[in-house]
């Protein structure tokens, strides 16, 4: 069996916690330096994944946007984009969202009732992917690996954060902190409530803390005794 991907959630969240508000406009909590750190991340990268509600509530691209990035990416081999990934149990998804038409390769895992609702909407735009009944993360990360992806970068929402970390598939976490306080118990967390691995007793290791104009970019690894893939 192939080896899984290195998985590494990153989140920009407020001070208490939040990744959005309720507004009809997505909140932008990272500043211009960090938004460039994440363009980093993701040429690092060889694949980015977020949630179908993700998706469908901020229509991104998920690019690498610097041409030296994309540049070196080529130079070492690697195609010009990371490939773009994404999780639907329902099949709702609209062929005219821009994750479609930007960049390069894209994958859709569903389930059996996901790719029956889906049918051919995405003929030509993406590989869909069916993985049995319902599409588990394990099985994604599986599938992920036979196709020789690495590392894999989640941009959320808080289902896929949420997921991985119960499920314990989750590697490393980069989490910048916004100096702004939501105070909407409606807005969207990082996580949800989920049981996970070692509950509250258990600690993440503090990797390194970097200061982005107003914004703290927090890394930790999730299994302490982890060390990145090169």
């Amino acid at each position: 069996m192939s080896e899984r991907p290195w998985v590494l959630l990153s989140v920009a969240a407020s001070l208490d916690g939040y990744i959005d508000d309720t507004s009809a406009h997505r909140l932008l909590l990272s500043n211009s330096a960090d938004f460039d750190r994440v363009d980093q991340v993701r040429a690092q990268s060889d694949a980015i994944l977020v949630g179908a509600s993700t998706l469908r509530a901020d229509n991104p691209r998920l690019l690498v946007n610097s041409a030296e990035r994309r540049a070196v990416r080529v130079a070492s081999g690697k195609p010009e984009y990371p490939v773009k990934v994404t999780v639907t149990e329902t099949g709702e998804l609209d062929p005219a969202l821009k994750f479609w038409h930007t960049g390069g390769e894209k994958l859709v895992y569903t389930g059996a009732a996901g790719a029956a609702r889906l049918g051919a909407r995405l003929a030509g735009l993406a590989e869909v992917v069916v993985l049995g009944d319902r599409p588990a993360l394990a099985d994604l990360l599986d599938d992920l690996g036979a196709r020789g992806i690495h590392r894999l970068m989640v941009e959320g929402g808080t289902g896929m954060h949420t997921g991985f970390l119960a499920e314990g598939l989750a590697d490393e976490i980069r989490l910048a902190i916004a100096p702004i306080l939501v105070g909407d118990t409606a807005a969207p967390r990082f996580v949800g409530p989920a049981l996970f691995p070692g509950g509250a007793q258990r600690r993440l290791r503090l990797t390194h803390v970097e200061q982005l104009g107003d914004v703290a970019v927090l890394n930790y690894l999730v299994n302490p005794g982890d060390n990145p893939v090169d």
